[in-house]
């Protein structure tokens, strides 16, 4: 069984290896698409928010919470508020909702 999980370790390591560097070695000039530069842009966006959505709704003991505070917190972002009060502002909403419902 030892003898596996290095195997998955190595697994893991050569593929995480080759997803950074297949980039670098098969794309040398600049990319000139337009389509393509804006698609690469929101990459990191997209990303960030499809590993955050599912946490913020497992978050708490109850999804009223959880989506309260969401949108409290994307309401507070819109208004364009700063990170660390559009964070409290979720965090006392859902504070709130979770001791009052």
């Amino acid at each position: 069984m030892l003898e596996n999980v290095y195997l998955y370790i190595l697994v893991m390591a050569g593929v995480t290896y080759l997803i950074r560097v297949l980039p670098l070695t098969l794309i040398r000039q600049q990319i000139k698409s337009q389509f393509i530069q804006s698609f690469l842009h929101y990459v990191p966006y997209a990303t960030l928010s499809a590993m955050t959505f599912p946490a913020i709704l497992t978050s708490t003991s109850s999804m009223i919470a959880a989506t309260g505070g969401f949108i409290v917190a994307m309401v507070a972002a819109w208004k364009e508020r700063s990170l660390v009060q559009v964070a409290a502002f979720a965090c006392i909403t859902v504070f709130i909702l979770e001791r009052f419902l």
